[in-house]
């Protein structure tokens, strides 16, 4: 016996917006009937752009028929992008929860409302269409889909993944196939969370090259259409020590110019480590 939440029991026993909206503006239908979960969503816009209503017919299970309820109540009132944002956990967190061996149901409903949010936009079928290479043909599950599912619920087994897209869960013969896809994604995921490579560790003739490249062509052009410009004077470690010449030598600004353009932009090409002084007379 399954653990439902009050809430799955009672989307499931007083499931709300059962049937088909009339002259809908967006059609979603996802799974069959052989594979034994099917949903058809539909919805209607208001003059605003918002979901005014939102109807479905679910073919499965209790936590099937709850997870498409739940969904319908949840996209009221939402523009499209707001909708196309909410995930299987959502509608999971919606209920309370879910059986992890249920969650493929919020799946479903997730991807029942893409399919009609393209339908809309598209004009396209409002029919579940397999994108990519089949790797569960059992479910007609694809490996991009399986890639999703990792991702999106940080799943790590493939167990997981039949739990969340029944992929896996026919006849087994994908399941090493499944394995490598969850491999793959994981190493995706640790070489996105390495940490940055350390800079290059400049010689100090280099850093005077690079603040001399940076002062002609980024910072004294500026200077000279108002008449001024700046000598750059010493570097010592991290200080960069100038002396402004022309109108610049002059200006009441000079301090904020020093800052705000000098600074700022050997900043930005050569080091954010960089401060820059005026030479005292």
């Amino acid at each position: 016996m399954w653990n439902y939440t009050d809430t799955v029991l009672d989307h499931f026993r007083n499931p709300r917006n059962v049937g088909v909206v009339e002259n809908p503006d967006g059609v979603g239908e996802v799974g069959s009937l052989a594979c034994g979960d099917a949903l058809k969503l539909t919805f209607k816009l208001d003059d605003e752009g918002r979901i005014a209503d939102a109807r479905f017919k679910t073919f499965g299970c209790a936590s099937a028929i709850a997870s498409s309820s739940a969904l319908t109540e949840m996209i009221k009132g939402m523009t499209l992008d707001e909708a196309g944002a909410v995930t299987n956990q959502d509608i999971a967190d919606y209920l309370g929860g879910l059986p992890e061996q249920k969650m493929h149901c919020s799946v479903m409903g997730r991807e029942a409302l893409e399919v009609a949010i393209a339908n809309y936009r598209t004009g396209e079928s409002g029919k579940k269409i397999l994108e990519g290479k089949v790797v569960c043909t059992c479910f007609g599950i694809t490996e991009e889909e399986i890639r999703r599912v990792v991702r999106d619920n940080n799943l790590t087994t493939v167990e997981q993944v039949t739990n969340y897209s029944k992929a896996g869960g026919g006849c087994g013969k994908c399941k090493p196939d499944i394995a490598r896809i969850i491999d793959s994604v994981q190493a995706e995921n640790r070489q996105s969370e390495a940490p940055a490579a350390q800079p290059h560790r400049m010689t100090v003739l280099q850093k005077i090259r690079l603040i001399e490249e940076t002062i002609n062509r980024e910072i004294r052009p500026m200077l000279k259409k108002d008449g001024g410009d700046l000598e750059l004077v010493d570097v010592d470690g991290n200080r960069v020590i100038i002396s402004f010449r022309g109108m610049c030598a002059r200006c009441q600004v000079a301090p904020f110019t020093m800052k705000d353009v000098v600074e700022a932009k050997l900043r930005e090409f050569v080091s954010d480590e960089l401060r820059v002084e005026e030479e005292k007379p």
